[in-house]
């Protein structure tokens, strides 16, 4: 399995792992499948942003799934805070690539110099709660029936990993000691 930086010849790949996603899972909370204009548009978003998408690329070189992230909120104050996104089409699942995929993500956000990064999850949603849990993030919070998806409340979990350990946010890289 090859992970690499996704490229506008992913889309199809990464429309199909999604919209299978909206229609099959609570993993995503929309209710409307994308067409390839839209999964372009974002992966462009994203570039522009300067943050990664990731690609995992099977050995027939299909996109097998992917991993983002972005900003956690809009405001200035949050700056050092990104949440991501893994997706793994339902063919390859359990077989260690989301693993893989968080790995490099986690990576790439260190790179970048974040200092969080922030996985908001559907509460039942467990095997996807251990696979964070194994990459040492933490739960930090639950909030109850704040979304809805195929005529049920979903209960959001809300799990971090300090991705380092500055003590000052904005200073020269400080540690703690």
């Amino acid at each position: 399995m090859q992970i690499r930086d996704a490229h506008t010849g992913d889309i199809e790949g990464i429309l199909a792992i999604y919209n299978d996603a909206v229609a099959n899972t609570t993993a995503i909370w929309n209710e409307t499948l994308v067409d390839a204009a839209n999964r372009a548009a974002w992966l462009a978003d994203r570039q522009r942003l300067g943050y990664p998408v990731l690609v995992a690329i099977d050995a027939q070189g299909n996109v097998a799934g992917y991993a983002s992230f972005g900003d956690w909120r809009a405001f200035d104050g949050y700056r050092h805070t990104v949440e991501h996104s893994v997706y793994v089409h339902h063919s390859a699942r359990g077989a260690g690539l989301g693993k893989l995929l968080m790995q490099a993500l986690i990576e790439r956000a260190r790179t970048i110099g974040k200092h969080v990064m922030v996985a908001g999850i559907e509460a039942g949603n467990t095997a996807s709660i251990h696979l964070h849990e194994r990459l040492g993030f933490t739960q930090v919070g639950l909030l109850p029936e704040v979304g809805t998806k195929f005529g049920q409340w979903l209960d959001l979990a809300f799990l971090q990993l300090k991705l380092d350990a500055r003590t000052d946010p904005d200073g020269a890289g400080k540690k703690a000691g």
